[in-house]
């Protein structure tokens, strides 16, 4: 039974998280400073008795220190609690100590708890730490939110590359239907409409669709992605327009479904173990588009072909995912050619804002071009599947760990 510790697990993602790795059969620590929350928490989840509650505090150092005692061996820790600041108050006006609480649980505690956790990591381990869009992108009269979590980000990448021998990465959720959100909107306190207008896919994610990121996270097939940051925000991270989207006129399709994966631009053969044959019933249609990935130059010109052919084929709910090559100066002999892949990655961003109102949804993947098709499957399984229809515009650098250091049980 693997085993993970999740931090904010008696409410939100947190809980939708714990319920989803009890359901897969992991073994559970669960971390919250609400007792009560928690124990109920750990009585409804599958193998009852299995999981490990501990009430804990996680603006408190000695207690988060006690991590250390009566914790088993872990698979997997994310660190997702955190908290915001309400008050509305400007940054200039705002004590020390009004602020102090926030950075000890958003900036402070995810360190401390690895630290606390670091003997108990088993080889290969995966940490995941829960930011924010607010740390891409700032968010005004939220204290020091937008600052907690782009240190959290930072954070991430310099304990990746501090230790290579764990996969590290961090999630950035954009604006998520939580019970939390869901009385804000009914109480009148938050305009759906306005809040998900620069979102290209037009609708608020929901708890499930972050747990089946944390799940994917947390698993061996992660391991092209250490040291990045995935954000799952609709993209909204990729959006720079002033024209706000529409809502959403299209149901979110069941998270679970088979995954039916066409190749294009390139042999098929090697990639089609990503996803079983769908059949006739209800599947969700995706494409990996391989035309990109040897090409020494003319990036954008082999994006917007892939684009074309992918439009051609599907006009709602799918998915492309383009492959393309390392990003490094080495690539370009001549100065006035080097923007030839910022242009293409930002293409990627700019389509996914044309399709967001049909569902339709663009990434890339940056690896090597002699990496091993088997060790992307798992992580092309979540991206260009299902799970990740809150996932659009983003070019993933995932060849830290691929192909030579990829785990052997990518699948998983």
């Amino acid at each position: 039974m693997p085993t993970a510790l999740i931090t904010g697990a008696a409410s939100g993602i947190g809980r939708d998280t714990a319920r989803l790795f009890a359901s897969a059969g992991w073994q559970c620590v669960l971390v919250d400073r609400n007792a009560q929350a928690l124990h109920q928490l750990a009585q409804e989840l599958p193998a009852e008795g299995a999981h490990v509650p501990r009430t804990i505090d996680l603006t408190d150092p000695k207690q988060i220190a006690s991590l250390a005692e009566g914790t088993p061996a872990l698979d997997a820790l994310i660190n997702n609690a955190g908290m915001s600041d309400a008050s509305n108050t400007p940054l200039v006006q705002q004590s020390p100590q009004q602020a102090g609480r926030l950075l000890a649980l958003n900036l402070a505690a995810p360190a401390a708890v690895v630290d606390a956790c670091s003997q108990l990591l088993k080889p290969g381990a995966r940490i995941v730490n829960v930011s924010s869009g607010a740390g891409l992108s700032a968010i005004p009269f939220r204290g020091l939110y937008s600052p907690s979590k782009a240190g959290l980000i930072a954070q991430t990448r310099a304990l990746a590359n501090a230790r290579p021998d764990l996969c590290v990465t961090v999630l950035c959720p954009g604006f998520v239907r939580t019970e939390l959100v869901a009385g804000l909107i009914e109480a009148g306190r938050i305009d759906p409409e306005r809040a998900v207008a620069k979102t290209p896919l037009g609708r608020m994610a929901t708890p499930d669709e972050m747990a089946r990121a944390l799940f994917f996270l947390a698993s061996t097939g992660a391991a092209p992605l250490s040291g990045q940051v995935l954000p799952v925000n609709g993209g909204s991270s990729i959006y720079g327009g002033s024209q706000g989207f529409a809502p959403a006129t299209l149901d979110v399709l069941p998270l679970g479904l088979p995954l039916q994966l066409e190749v294009l631009g390139g042999p098929a053969q090697p990639w089609q173990a990503v996803s079983a044959t769908a059949g006739a019933g209800p599947h969700y249609p995706a494409c990996i588009d391989l035309s990109a990935l040897h090409r020494k130059s003319g990036l954008l010109q082999a994006v917007h072909e892939a684009a074309i052919r992918f439009a051609s084929r599907h006009s709602q709910q799918a998915s492309l995912t383009v492959l393309l090559p390392p990003d490094t100066p080495e690539r370009s002999t001549r100065w006035q050619d080097a923007g030839d892949g910022a242009a293409a990655r930002m293409l990627i961003s700019t389509l996914a804002c044309e399709w967001g109102s049909r569902a339709l949804r663009i990434n890339a993947l940056e690896v090597p071009p002699e990496v091993e098709p088997r060790s992307l499957y798992a992580l092309l399984r979540y991206v260009c599947g299902p799970a990740a229809q809150y996932v659009t515009g983003q070019t993933l650098v995932c060849y830290r760990n691929t192909p030579n250091n990829a785990p052997k049980d990518a699948a998983a």
